[in-house]
């Protein structure tokens, strides 16, 4: 047998060479999924603390007094599934359907990707 023939006929190293072909392609999957999660985890968390915050400045004037704007969108930023969102997130109003919170927040993505930040918006408004 020549050399050339027991060279295409090895098949040591086979595993390594496919894992080298599929990993990158597994670990991109896999990056993405987890900021996929990232992403829905803050919408969600957004989303809660703006309906608490709306029904809190609903039913609790002690905590959430209607006349201090700013103690409710704290609530709203203390309720976000434990983000660490800047109160400055959320905003309060009071339109025709009651006591209004919104949240307006831009997500990141990280600098590898080199993607523009997503928009997250979130509103909840409870009957006054």
């Amino acid at each position: 047998m020549s050399r050339a023939a027991a060279f295409w006929g090895d098949r040591r190293g086979a595993s390594a060479l496919e894992f080298g072909l599929i990993a990158p392609l597994f670990f991109a999957f896999l990056f993405g999924i987890v900021e996929m999660g990232l992403l829905l985890w803050t919408q969600a968390g957004m989303q809660h603390g703006a309906a608490l915050a709306a029904r809190c400045a609903t039913v609790n004037a002690t905590l959430c007094p209607t006349g201090n704007p700013g103690m409710i969108t704290a609530y709203a930023s203390q309720k976000a599934f434990g983000l660490n969102l800047p109160a400055s997130t959320f905003a309060y109003s009071t339109p025709a359907c009651g006591n209004q919170v919104t949240a307006s927040y831009q997500f990141q993505f990280p600098q590898i990707l080199n993607l523009a930040p997503l928009t997250l918006t979130a509103a909840s408004c409870f009957p006054a």
